[in-house]
């Protein structure tokens, strides 16, 4: 166990469980530490975010980084709590692998799936992550974020596959018709070779972006046409999602 992360985390503990700021004796006559190890602790932890000093005066206390980070949690329990049923229906619909992913940056993290019966399959795990820009939930996801959240990537793209778009104006080509039609198609791996896949986005109640789900499985099986016969399911799973979390359209 390290001692000092330890230490780290129940100075977090002190200042969150005290309605004031507090000052380095303070802080230290509870935790049973020295002062010089309070004072490099909280100057640790206000380097990184975490705490702040009270302006002209010597005490500290917590940030809001600590609320952001417990909020991103919740809504990512939420999350998957709201899309469960709608990913077991799409489940039962398709008999593929359903996934249920989130946008952290330029990655899609998975945070719940549903494996199909099938022997031959997409192999992911929870909590994996993959670049977006590669992905159906990706796609979907990036297409509902402005234009500019893509100029980070650059005008060229790493290629995974022989099919992945490494020119930033095909995949922005490819994002303008997600937004028309309404959902994202992979007919061939971008990610892995030989992974068909198709995603919708799910939308907060404020229509901001929650998650995206979707559907994969191998490119043999999964054709082009079958993803298209899947998608009004895809859509109506991710609309479910949606209205669980509170977002119900424009109308």
């Amino acid at each position: 166990m390290d001692k000092a992360f330890t230490k780290g985390i129940r100075l977090i503990e002190a200042l969150a469980n005290s309605d004031r700021p507090r000052g380095v004796t303070d802080l230290a006559v509870e935790l049973e530490l020295t002062k010089s190890n309070v004072h490099r602790l909280l100057a640790t932890l206000q380097a990184n975010g975490f705490v702040q000093q009270v302006p002209h005066q010597s005490t500290y206390e917590l940030t809001i980084k600590i609320w952001e980070l417990g909020l991103r949690v919740l809504r990512r329990v939420d999350l998957v709590s709201a899309a469960r049923p709608a990913m077991q229906r799409l489940a039962e619909l398709t008999h593929e692998t359903v996934h249920l992913s989130i946008l952290q940056g330029q990655d899609v993290v998975y945070i719940d799936k549903i494996e199909t019966n099938h022997h031959v399959r997409a192999h992911t795990r929870i909590g994996a992550r993959a670049p977006a820009y590669t992905m159906a939930t990706g796609k979907a996801m990036l297409a509902q974020m402005p234009d500019a959240y893509l100029d980070v990537l650059g005008p060229e793209l790493t290629a995974f596959t022989t099919t992945t778009r490494t020119r930033l104006k095909d995949l922005r080509a490819d994002l303008d018709k997600i937004r028309r039609q309404g959902y994202a198609i992979v007919p061939q791996g971008e990610w892995r070779d030989g992974i068909a896949a198709c995603a919708c986005a799910i939308l907060g109640p404020n229509g901001r972006l929650a998650g995206a789900i979707g559907i994969s499985g191998p490119d043999v099986r999964l054709k082009t046409r079958h993803l298209r016969e899947y998608s009004q399911h895809v859509v109506s799973a991710a609309k479910d999602a949606s209205a669980s979390l509170g977002y119900f359209g424009d109308n």
